[in-house]
């Protein structure tokens, strides 16, 4: 009887420990968070303008093909570049420098000219010094304006999100190199 009396004890300890253990809290991957635990305050939309220069040719250029298709397709399908653009205040060239545009572009339309964008606005002057915004979206070169998500940011466009509208400036078919005009609208704290 005692040996019993041991092991109904022992099983109750152990079933009091396993029900403990699977009903105890267990730690999860996430949690809620007020904005101000980070220092965020109220949200503000922000509008920059700047020119980004596209330039295929020449002895230094700021895009390079990374990938040349096998096709002969007219939209350049399956065509990839890899850029490090500037980004001026004014059209020309040798503007004041407030950033640069680095990521990929490609091909990615079959019956008209469509480009990928991937693309982040690295800024290197004013308040806007060291922050970034990520752009990911379609650009259909040949509308007049077209529009493209952005999609988050760091430094002080930690959390961004709005749109870039891009408009071209100038367009040289012989060297493929371009000026396009860019006005973000983009919330940020």
């Amino acid at each position: 009887m005692a040996n019993s009396k041991n092991l109904t004890s022992i099983f109750t300890i152990i079933l009091t420990l396993l029900f403990s253990f699977t009903t105890a809290k267990s730690p999860t991957f996430y949690r809620t968070m007020s904005p101000t635990s980070l220092g965020l305050k109220k949200e503000k939309l922000s509008h920059l303008h700047f020119f980004f220069h596209d330039i295929l040719s020449g002895p230094n250029p700021t895009a390079v093909r990374v990938v040349q298709p096998h096709n002969t397709s007219s939209t350049l399908f399956g065509f990839m570049a890899m850029a490090d653009e500037p980004l001026t205040v004014g059209p020309e060239l040798e503007s004041k420098l407030v950033g640069k545009a680095q990521g990929i572009y490609g091909s990615a339309a079959q019956e008209e000219i469509g480009l990928l964008m991937i693309m982040n606005f690295v800024f290197s002057e004013g308040k806007y010094n060291g922050s970034t915004l990520s752009l990911l979206g379609r650009n259909a070169v040949f509308s007049t304006v077209r529009e493209m998500p952005i999609v988050g940011g760091s430094g002080l466009f930690r959390f961004a999100h709005g749109y870039a509208q891009a408009e071209t400036h100038t367009f040289d078919l012989k060297t493929g190199n371009a000026v396009v005009e860019y006005n973000v609208y983009v919330f940020h704290y």
